[in-house]
């Protein structure tokens, strides 16, 4: 790991990656993944909502604000990469608390931030009030040289409807997010159309589907993996040691990762 640099270092940086070629963020879910994550060649990472979740036990929205603003502490003293982090839907419904997550977060030394348009209650925050929101978010990002992703949660929450996420996108850029992101896209035609349909970087979540290279062909400036990683993982865990408790089968225990060569 290499010296720490201060968080505006670290925010020149990360404004910085957004301005040249197309980059991976990945998303680690504790410190050691973190540290592996920068040791292998990561530039920025991104927290995930689910996998720090499951850190503490719990699923994807269990986590409180006072829980993330740790875990961002947290990653940010493991590493010297930017850090920026999934805040959900801002940990309350009113514009004023999206700030107040953003500013936190910053004050934990984030440099980057997310919020998004879905009410944990089970449903889209109406357009009104969602712009409301991110610009609530904007706000407090430029007070704290914040990098805002504003986030439309169609079509990962059972309402693929194309046209509405555009919409949704384009009122958070003129709201004043810098980057905007509609999780759940699956085809590059859908990629392309939203990046098309907006001026502001765009960030894409991985799946097994697409390659870097056809996100990035069809406009994302930004790719991210959400929780996969952490899954990758977890089912690795899961396997070996249902080996070992149902069959008495210590096979899977050979795994010797090179932690000297990412933690030192």
């Amino acid at each position: 790991m290499s010296a720490t640099p201060s968080r505006a270092d670290r925010a020149a940086a990360f404004r910085a990656l957004h301005q040249g070629e197309p980059f991976l963020i990945p998303n680690p879910w504790d410190a050691g993944s973190a540290r592996v994550l920068e040791a292998l060649g990561a530039r920025a990472l991104a927290t995930t909502s689910s996998g720090f979740a499951y850190t503490l036990g719990r699923l994807d929205g269990g986590a409180t604000l006072d829980e993330v603003v740790a875990h961002t502490s947290t990653l940010v003293a493991a590493t010297s990469l930017p850090v920026s982090v999934d805040l959900e839907n801002g940990y309350g419904a009113a514009p004023e608390q999206a700030a107040e997550a953003i500013r936190r977060v910053a004050a934990a030394g984030a440099v980057g931030g997310s919020i998004e348009d879905w009410d944990p209650d089970g449903h889209l925050y109406e357009l009104p009030h969602a712009v409301e929101r991110v610009a609530a978010a904007a706000e407090g990002a430029r007070d704290v040289d914040l990098v805002l992703t504003g986030r439309a949660e169609n079509h990962i929450r059972g309402n693929p409807d194309l046209d509405d996420t555009i919409r949704r996108l384009q009122a958070y850029e003129q709201a004043g997010a810098d980057v905007l992101y509609a999780p759940g896209l699956r085809t590059v035609d859908e990629i392309r159309r939203v990046c098309e349909s907006v001026s502001r970087p765009v960030n894409v979540l991985a799946h097994p589907g697409l390659s870097f290279a056809e996100a990035a062909e069809a406009g994302a400036q930004r790719v991210s993996v959400g929780g996969a990683l952490a899954w990758v993982a977890v089912s690795a865990f899961a396997a070996a040691a249902e080996d070992a408790l149902v069959r008495g089968d210590f096979s899977a225990l050979g795994a010797r990762p090179a932690l000297r060569d990412w933690l030192s």
